[in-house]
């Protein structure tokens, strides 16, 4: 056994945190990194750039349909209904579309919620453009009352050919509490 010093207790607190301290650097250093390659590689969790796409004239491709799905989840604990007003669309590359999700708050207090976007597969992640979306902002609503979320996407020319359907996910997430806490700060 290696030994550091000449008192075992002080040869296992000098090992245990150097494991700890060494475990805290994997997580940090390598897991995030490791994450992403893997999701890369197996072509989930494609995350889009959420920021407004600027639209630009290059035509639409009437040659090609691309199925788009729509899915709709609730993290734990967000108590609202979520979904989409359709879970399927058929659309061209380099076409404008417009769809809605659909929320209702239940509860009788007001709510924020914050939409996260995921697409999959991955690599349709970089030709998905949404020119409008509620994942851009946290979205308030009243206690009991629903509202309508528009989303405007355009898939664009440059996807490649093998890539038919793309599904874009959103999970809501309950952010009353730090939408509070940014409010009270100011």
């Amino acid at each position: 056994m290696m030994r550091i010093s000449n008192n075992p207790s002080i040869d296992t607190v000098i090992k245990l945190v150097t494991v700890a301290v060494a475990m805290f650097a994997f997580v940090f250093v390598v897991m995030v990194p490791l994450y992403n390659v893997l999701c890369d590689a197996l072509g989930i969790n494609g995350k889009t750039s959420g920021e407004v796409y600027t639209a630009v004239q290059a035509g639409v491709d009437e040659s090609r349909e691309i199925t788009i799905q729509f899915v709709a989840t609730n993290n734990d604990g967000m108590p609202w209904e979520f979904r989409p007003s359709s879970t399927m669309m058929r659309v061209n590359p380099g076409a404008s579309n417009d769809t809605v999700f659909l929320a209702r708050n239940p509860l009788p207090q007001a709510m924020v919620a914050q939409a996260i976007p995921s697409v999959s597969p991955s690599r349709a992640a970089e030709y998905f453009h949404k020119t409008e979306c509620f994942c851009f902002n946290q979205q308030p609503l009243d206690g009991r009352s629903s509202a309508e979320m528009p989303l405007q996407f355009i898939i664009d020319r440059e996807l490649p050919s093998d890539i038919k359907t793309i599904t874009l996910s959103y999970t809501l997430f309950d952010v009353t509490d730090m939408a509070q806490g940014a409010v009270a700060a100011r």
